[in-house]
C-alpha cells in the first residue's frame, strides 16, 4: 500500500517536481531510537524518487561506524533525520523526524528550493543572510497537525540555502517533530509550535513562538549574533 495516493503523485509531479532543474539527494539517517516512523519515512522518499529522475535518496543507518562519520559530514547529530542535498552538497536543510501532515507541502517546496537554488527571500533578507559568518542553528519544534508550522519551517530553510549559495554554509535550518522526539521538546519547554530556538556557536540565544513574517524573523536571527 503505498502512501502517496495516485491523484497527489500527479499534483506533486506538475506543481512541484516539474519544476527542478538540478539533481537532488535525500540522505535519510535511521537508527535503533526515534525510530517508530523510520518504515514510512523510507517509504516516502522512496515514492517520492519515483515521481523524477532528478530526485535519489540512501538510507544511511545512524548506529554504525560508517553512518557516524557520514552523519558527521553533514552534521547531523540524532536520527531519525533527512537531510536534502543538491546531489550530496550539505545545504543546510533537514527533518527530524517524518515531514507528515502539513509538513509535507514544505518538504517538497525545500526540494524544488535545493534544486533550483534560489529563494524567494527579499533582496535585503539575502543581503543580511549572506553575511552571517557565525554557526547558527535554527531549531523549529513542530506537530504534523500545526497548520502555521510549515511557515517557520521554510523560513528557516530559506536562510540556511541563501547561507550556504554565499559560500558560507553556516546556518542550519532544523525542522524537529515534537511528538517524535519529546525529549528534545522537553528541553525546550515546548508547550505551543512553532517553537524556535537559535543558537549561535551552540549557545542558546533566542527563543519564541509562531510563524513570524520574513522581516521580523530575520530581526529575531540578527538579535541571536548580536
Amino acid at each position: 500500500m503505498g502512501l502517496i495516493s495516485d491523484a497527489d503523485k500527479k499534483v506533486i509531479k506538475e506543481e512541484f517536481f516539474s519544476k527542478m532543474t538540478n539533481p537532488v539527494k535525500l540522505i535519510v539517517f535511521v537508527g535503533k531510537e526515534h525510530c517508530q516512523y523510520c518504515d514510512q519515512l523510507k517509504q516516502l522518499v522512496q515514492e517520492l524518487s519515483e515521481l523524477t529522475d532528478k530526485l535519489s535518496y540512501e538510507v544511511v543507518d545512524f548506529d554504525t561506524e560508517e553512518g557516524k562519520k557520514l552523519a558527521e559530514q553533514y552534521r547531523i547529530d540524532r536520527a531519525p533525520a533527512t537531510t536534502i542535498t543538491q546531489d550530496g552538497k550539505d545545504m543546510g536543510v533537514r527533518y527530524f523526524g517524518l515531514p507528515a501532515g502539513h509538513e509535507f507541502g514544505a518538504f517538497l517546496e525545500d526540494i524544488v528550493d535545493v534544486s533550483n537554488g534560489t529563494t524567494d527571500l527579499a533582496p535585503d533578507t539575502k543581503e543580511a543572510i549572506h553575511g552571517v559568518d557565525k554557526d547558527v542553528r535554527i531549531l523549529v519544534f513542530v506537530t504534523p497537525t500545526c497548520p502555521y508550522c510549515p511557515l517557520a519551517v521554510r523560513m528557516a530553510h530559506k536562510f540556511a540555502i541563501e547561507n550556504t549559495l554565499a559560500g558560507k554554509g553556516k546556518i542550519l535550518g532544523d525542522m524537529v517533530e515534537a511528538i517524535e522526539y519529546p525529549e528534545w521538546a522537553d528541553q525546550y519547554s515546548v508547550m505551543a509550535v512553532p517553537k524556535i530556538v537559535i543558537q549561535v556557536d551552540g549557545e542558546d540565544k533566542v527563543q519564541f513562538e509562531g510563524a513570524y513574517p520574513e522581516k521580523m524573523f530575520l530581526e529575531k536571527l540578527l538579535a541571536a549574533l548580536e
